[in-house]
């Protein structure tokens, strides 16, 4: 079977196959990504981004209940930055979703940016167009940890879920992250846990001290063990769509993610250019080592060769 043609027909193994190419930047990327590309931007795409132990995983699982419920199809993509072998939590997220593993509408993957070209900020986005174009309704996409690389993909999602749990600690370190300017939607897991009302008051604080913007993020408690709260989750994220359809900011957040896109993928590959350039030219990098050329007329001297020499 072509792959191409059996990622948009929903084959469960051309899906998992065309995302093993991703994670490794194998050969054939592009050609992929080319019969794919047009038939993707339906989906909608949904971020889920907290520290750990907040219960992400756990909450994402009720999210796919809760799209089932709805009659909707639906993928998760949990992104390890680091190894395909940890596992860890992203392992267990397999064990705790096993109740949807026979089901043709759903389909879960763990991935790891081994070889791709610009890791994870180049290969979460073309693995969600893969289960796009393969026609899944909603794409949850679980990051591991808040560090900047987990925050910007979460951020590359119509509507990112920041996930925060009573007692959730140092409050300026999370800021510090960028997790709190990305949320679309804030949720208070573990609700059944002392101290969530205050949580739910520091979110309101840190919310009404920030800028005022045309939306401002909800906040929902949900207890993902005993599934309270998920339907109202369900429904803030739905507001949100709606916000940004019937506002025009959906055409325009998307169009501003290509962008970006195109722009860390060409940044990416004159990098690769000029590294190649480096090593084999000798002379310059001892003019460079003798002090006989500076940085910046060394990286002048490589942009004028790296585009006729790629």
């Amino acid at each position: 079977m072509d792959l191409v043609a059996g990622v948009l027909s929903g084959d469960p193994r051309s899906i998992a196959r065309a995302i093993s190419m991703v994670e490794d930047g194998a050969e054939g990327l592009e050609e992929l990504s080319k019969g794919l590309f047009p038939h993707t931007g339906h989906a909608w795409t949904i971020g889920l981004t907290g520290s750990p132990g907040v219960g992400k995983s756990t909450l994402a699982g009720q999210l796919v209940h809760e799209a089932r419920r709805r009659d909707q199809t639906v993928a998760v993509l949990a992104i390890d930055p680091t190894s395909p072998f940890t596992g860890g939590a992203l392992l267990g997220d397999r064990v705790r979703m096993q109740a949807h593993a026979t089901d043709p509408a759903v389909f879960i993957r763990s991935m790891a940016t081994r070889g791709h070209l610009g890791g994870m900020a180049l290969a979460a986005p073309e693995a969600v167009r893969i289960l796009d174009a393969a026609g899944r309704d909603r794409i949850l996409v679980e990051t591991v940890g808040v560090g900047q690389a987990e925050v910007d993909v979460a951020a590359a999602t119509d509507t990112t879920l920041v996930v925060v749990a009573p007692g959730w600690g140092d409050q300026v370190q999370v800021a510090k992250a960028g997790i709190l300017e990305i949320a679309d939607v804030f949720v208070v897991n573990k609700s059944d846990r002392e101290g969530v009302e205050a949580a739910m008051r520091d979110l309101r604080q840190m919310i009404h001290m920030g800028a005022e913007t045309p939306w401002t993020p909800p906040i929902v408690k949900t207890s993902s063990t005993e599934a309270d709260g998920i339907g109202e989750l369900w429904d803030a994220i739905e507001e949100h769509r709606t916000y940004l359809e019937t506002s025009g900011e959906l055409d325009k957040t998307r169009r501003a993610r290509l962008l970006r896109e195109v722009e860390t993928l060409t940044a990416e590959r004159l990098r690769a250019g000029a590294r190649e350039l480096l090593a084999s030219d000798v002379a310059l990098a001892n003019d460079l080592a003798e002090r006989r050329v500076d940085p910046y007329r060394a990286a002048a001297i490589l942009a004028e060769r790296v585009p006729s020499e790629r």
